[in-house]
């Protein structure tokens, strides 16, 4: 037989969601964008909740995550901060962690 192991991990403050893997793929299409709107767009989710989720994510943080300019006739924008950027890398590198270890730990059952 075949066995996985599902899970998923969030980071939390005091009650608050700071990261999970949406948040993080957010965060990302910002990067990759430069724009909250663009970003919301290409995750086929509304710019209300993506903004609800940047603004969760940057009262949850130490710092802020996102340097943002105002829209208009121009256009607004939005570019991570190098913070922004540390927090990415700092949940890949736990998530990856944490699946390297649930692997092993899935063959607790599969050699019983």
């Amino acid at each position: 037989m075949d066995y996985k192991i599902k899970s998923r991990i969030w980071i939390e403050s005091e009650n608050n969601v700071l990261l999970g893997e949406g948040r993080v793929h957010l965060l990302k299409a910002i990067n990759e964008t430069g724009s909250l709107s663009k970003a919301a767009k290409s995750m086929n989710i509304s710019y209300k909740k993506a903004w609800g989720l940047l603004d969760s994510i940057n009262k949850s943080a130490k710092k802020p995550v996102t340097i943002n300019s105002i829209g208009g006739k121009g256009g607004g924008g939005a570019e991570l901060t190098d913070y922004g950027k540390a927090l990415i890398l700092a949940f890949d590198d736990i998530n990856k962690n944490c699946w390297e270890f649930l692997d092993k730990q899935l063959e607790k059952i599969e050699n019983i």
